[in-house]
């Protein structure tokens, strides 16, 4: 028979394993993205957007060269089983794929775009007309979880935007649940985002403080679960003409090659924001150069200074700065050299293919830049056409880094 001391010592082992839920709830995973809508690209568009996103005035030629262009509405398709979950195979360079990541709000999943460049998680949902929520899955809002007072807005220099309310629920993304996220529930948008049926929303991962839930800013879900992770980070895995993935809580080693180089970033404007210390082009030399900027995966090109960006084409044989397109453009058929930005002596490769974005107009020969200008803009932006090639892990440390390596078979 066991001595009252031994059983003793077995009580407070277990006593102590319970008292640690902390340890026991530390979550590490992966939550891979899902293929929503195949679309033609329009590279002033996607410029416009990006200056919109950022509330500054769209240039006028800029507009008018996007007018020029496909929509991004003409080729939304659905999968042979009529669900719109699915794309078809990788189509030619002029097209591309919208990837979203499954979010559960409540009981209710909707795909949102993970976006680094704002704070926000705001979704459709049922407090809005049913003339703007065909084609979404949006949020079912429940009055008892309403935080009391608590508004949201998001307006861009054209108009278009999105309003509502805010409540306090579950949200699961992957592994981990945050069980009383703000959720910002629209009850309102604009044309524009109701036209878009593939998005139903964002969850942003830039720093809390850019939130704009009133009069009390909200977390984000990552300020909200990076506790419950085995490390405090998460790595944006993007990939070209693919889905990637979002790693929440560890670094994947099988994804990257190399080490991962990292630098402090300035949280002070809310953003994942850094310098790169220069830039080569090719096989050239580096130039030295403080390139300041925020790392964004809701921005799809790179926009850089305008130095940089005209050193770059001087060496994509046929490009011009063209204000009928809106951007820097050179023939389909010219070999853009690889783009190198250099960050702690290392250089971070961006593949010369990745800057054929897409033909100014379906079936034409000359093609728009995915490297454009930060004119107008204020900074740089390292947007989807950076982050594909790479591994970019965000942490959230006492001082918060990013740090990035080349993915495998880059």
């Amino acid at each position: 028979m066991p001595s009252f001391t031994a059983f003793t010592a077995a009580l407070a082992l277990v006593s102590s394993a319970v008292a640690s839920p902390v340890e026991l709830r530390k979550r590490e995973f992966s939550i891979e993205q899902v293929a929503r809508k195949t679309y033609l690209k329009n590279g002033p568009a996607t410029v416009a957007k990006t200056y919109r996103k950022f509330g500054k005035a769209v240039p006028e030629y800029i507009l008018k060269a996007a007018e020029l262009g496909p929509s991004d509405d003409v080729m939304s398709v659905q999968a042979a089983d009529g669900e719109n979950g699915t794309a078809p195979a990788t189509p030619g360079d002029e097209y591309d794929s919208l990837y979203l990541t499954p979010v559960t709000l409540g009981s209710k999943t909707v795909h949102l775009d993970f976006d680094t460049g704002s704070s926000d998680l705001w979704v459709f949902s049922s407090l809005q007309p049913t003339t703007q929520l065909s084609g979404h899955d949006y949020y079912q809002a429940d009055s008892s979880k309403q935080i009391a007072g608590a508004t949201w807005k998001i307006s861009y220099g054209d108009g278009s935007g999105a309003s509502g309310k805010v409540y306090a629920d579950k949200v699961q993304v992957g592994g981990v649940t945050a069980t009383t996220q703000a959720v910002e529930a629209a009850t309102s948008v604009s044309s524009q985002f109701a036209q878009d049926r593939d998005t139903d929303g964002l969850l942003g991962l830039a720093f809390s403080s850019l939130n704009t839930v009133k009069p009390q800013q909200q977390k984000t879900f990552f300020d909200t679960v990076h506790t419950q992770l085995a490390k405090p980070l998460f790595a944006a895995v993007l990939k070209y003409h693919a889905a990637g993935s979002y790693d929440f809580g560890y670094i994947d080693s099988s994804k990257y090659t190399g080490e991962i180089t990292y630098v402090d970033v300035d949280t002070s404007e809310g953003w994942w924001q850094f310098s790169f210390s220069g830039y080569s082009i090719g096989t050239g030399s580096v130039t030295t150069s403080e390139i300041n900027g925020i790392a964004d995966t809701g921005t799809t090109l790179l926009y850089l200074p305008p130095a940089v960006v005209k050193a770059y084409y001087a060496k994509v044989s046929g490009s011009s700065n063209s204000n009928t397109y809106g951007g820097y453009v050179f023939p389909c058929s010219a070999t853009p050299p690889d783009f190198n930005l250099v960050l702690n002596g290392v250089k971070q490769r961006v593949p010369g293919k990745y800057v054929n974005y897409a033909p100014v107009q379906t079936g034409s020969s000359t093609c728009y830049g995915g490297i454009q200008t930060n004119d107008g803009i204020g900074f740089s932006i390292f947007g989807d056409i950076f982050l594909k090639s790479k591994y970019a892990v965000h942490e959230m440390s006492e001082t918060p880094r990013i740090g990035f390596a080349d993915q495998v078979g880059i």
